[in-house]
């Protein structure tokens, strides 16, 4: 049977296992209408063009997993940022762990959707939010959206400043053969909140796995919201990340996105302008080999005045690696004085991998800055040559050049001991002891 099939076929056993009000019902019964009528995208769609998606769906993945299943916290403590104190929200296959979890503090509403969307204390939240800024039209939103149960659900209230980062880590253990896990992510920041968060999606063994994910942030009126995305999964799983950000006004949000590992992954990742003097930035660094494939689709949308949008993706591929940066910023007529910048730069170690770039600008203000910018390269050797002759070995002189390439994106962390994580992978991506504190 193939997936999509699969996947019709158990909505309605899925259904009839959860205890949810009508309305929800309803919004279910229209999204999974919708994936059965568009089915997985294909490269005939324009926004799927460079990415295939064939073959994932050949594994027979497991909807749902049999059974519940737990992990030790020393077997995967060197996922977490175990140098400091967090907040976790950790789930294993799809299904929440208190053990490895820690989410008690007065005034921070943090648990999960399970509980938001069956709760009637959660009601007029979940009305209010869940599901209003995600693409209804997307098929893979809409199938995510159709499952949806289990996800962290996370609201900070007015000007509060949380007082350590957030995780949220999804294991996958691999007992299944494939397995196919859509987490649902709903975070409202309330006025003059500032948070710190930081996701992963990790598996534990080398067992295919396809993660269908949907996050949706609520930053209101002068938030601030950091969000860290750490991608360095098996080189068998494959990952969607569908993320839907709103602004109200003054708020600053910045998401990077850190693709090291996985077969496949794309990053959906939209950002709508719903107030004026907001502050919007993407950033990403990418460092494949083999035949690993990462997919960057971003679009800013700027529907108010006075706002700005800063994008830089920096990506380095080896082997027969592939990558795909396709950006878009859209301006409507009303915004007016809109500042958008938008950077991609990418080098290319060795004749086999491929690059496929596609900025996009669609203005309709006359009153505006916006740029973009691609460059696609390999390694500058006259550096190379200058660093050779002053006694610094090939090897290392590559992987220098290759760091400094990277860090105008890791300079920009405000989680000290996260930049230094991430610091530590693009060393190990490199192959070389960088021979400095990292």
């Amino acid at each position: 049977m193939e997936l999509k099939d699969k996947l019709l076929a158990s909505f309605m056993a899925f259904e009839e296992k959860i205890d949810t009000h009508s309305e929800l019902h309803e919004l279910r019964s229209h999204a999974i209408k919708n994936f059965e009528s568009k089915g997985f995208p294909t490269k005939k769609e324009e926004a799927w063009k460079y990415t295939s998606l064939n073959s994932i769906l050949k594994n027979d993945f497991s909807v749902f997993p049999k059974k519940e299943n737990a992990i030790e916290f020393k077997d995967v403590k060197k996922y977490f940022l175990h140098e400091i104190d967090t907040y976790k929200v950790v789930f294993i296959d799809g299904i929440f762990s208190s053990f490895l979890s820690s989410t008690t503090h007065d005034g921070l509403d943090v648990c999960l959707m399970s509980s938001a969307l069956t709760k009637p204390k959660y009601k007029m939240i979940v009305d209010t939010y869940f599901n209003q800024i995600a693409n209804k039209e997307d098929s893979l939103t809409s199938l995510n959206t159709a499952f949806s149960l289990e996800g962290a659900y996370i609201n900070i209230p007015k000007s509060k400043v949380v007082d350590k980062p957030i995780e949220i880590i999804n294991f996958s253990t691999g007992n299944e053969a494939a397995l196919m896990v859509q987490p649902r992510n709903l975070i409202i920041v309330g006025e003059n909140a500032h948070v710190q968060i930081v996701e992963r999606h990790q598996s534990l063994n080398s067992n295919p796995v396809l993660t269908n994910s949907v996050t949706e942030i609520f930053a209101q009126k002068r938030a601030i919201v950091d969000y860290y995305k750490v991608q360095n999964d098996e080189q068998t799983a494959n990952l969607i990340d569908n993320t839907y950000i709103a602004q109200k006004q003054e708020s600053r949000v910045a998401v990077h996105t850190f693709s090291f590992g996985g077969n496949i992954t794309r990053n959906n990742l939209n950002f709508y302008h719903q107030g004026e003097r907001i502050d919007s930035t993407l950033k990403g660094i990418t460092i494949i080999g083999d035949k690993q494939h990462v997919d960057h689709y971003t679009l800013v949308q700027h529907a108010t005045p006075n706002c700005e949008s800063h994008q830089n993706y920096k990506t380095i591929l080896h082997d027969s690696s592939t990558g795909v940066f396709n950006g878009k910023i859209f301006v409507e007529k009303e915004a007016q004085k809109t500042d958008a910048f938008q950077q991609n730069n990418n080098i290319l170690i060795g004749d086999k991998a491929t690059i496929n770039a596609k900025p996009q600008l669609e203005i309709f203000a006359d009153d505006v800055k916006c740029s973009h910018g691609c460059t696609i390269g390999q390694l500058d050797e006259s550096a190379m040559f200058y660093m050779q002759q002053r006694g610094i070995p090939k090897k290392e002189a590559k992987a220098l050049l290759m760091y400094a390439f990277t860090s105008e994106v890791t300079n920009s962390i405000r989680i000290p001991e996260l930049k230094t994580k991430i610091a530590r992978i693009i060393a190990d991506k490199l192959g070389v002891n960088m021979g400095f504190d990292l």
